[in-house]
């Protein structure tokens, strides 16, 4: 028998002062079985980083990333069908983001844990190519602490001002750091 995702509820406002964006988001999150709650609060994070203003170019839609590969982890098509933003989380192959950055007009990928240093260094090489593409590092600790926050049903205020992003439910906080890992700053 096949084991079922976990259903979460979060109700996110976003106060996204450098790109003047102000929203409330009621959203619904399956947990997939073998996904930790790290990675989907880390798909959280990735919405509220990414969401459109408004939906005149159509929505961003939480995709099904682990349980389909030809799926993004979010994605948003434009209202003629045209895939504007494929954007996964993790440390996938080169042949993903390469596969992504054919389809998609940007590619956007949030990685995160301990190992992610040894990955990069194992695949920045084969995405010199990839214009389309941006690949963010949040560090381990950071997005550990963002797991801490997970509840079947949230209530969640996202703070992004400088780069730095603070995420509250409650008395708790994450801060979130991104680092861009690609394109390099030349």
């Amino acid at each position: 028998m096949a084991l079922k995702s976990t259903i979460y509820k979060a109700n996110l406002q976003i106060a996204d002062m450098d790109r003047g964006l102000y929203a409330d988001h009621a959203l619904t999150l399956a947990l997939h079985p073998s996904e930790t709650e790290e990675r989907m609060m880390v798909r959280l994070l990735a919405f509220a980083l990414h969401v459109p203003a408004d939906n005149h170019d159509g929505a961003l839609l939480f995709g099904r990333g682990l349980s389909d590969t030809d799926d993004a982890d979010l994605w948003r098509h434009s209202l003629d069908g045209t895939l504007r933003d494929w954007i996964d989380v993790g440390q996938p192959d080169d042949r993903r983001l390469v596969r992504a950055s054919g389809r998609a007009d940007r590619v956007v990928l949030l990685c995160y844990a301990a190992s992610v240093p040894v990955w990069w260094q194992g695949i920045a090489n084969k995405l010199t190519r990839l214009n389309n593409l941006k690949v963010w590092q949040l560090p381990a600790e950071q997005t550990q602490a963002l797991a801490g926050l997970a509840e079947r049903s949230m209530q969640l205020q996202v703070s992004v001002q400088d780069g730095q992003v603070f995420v509250v439910s409650g008395e708790r906080t994450a801060e979130i750091h991104p680092q861009l890992l690609y394109p390099t700053v030349r």
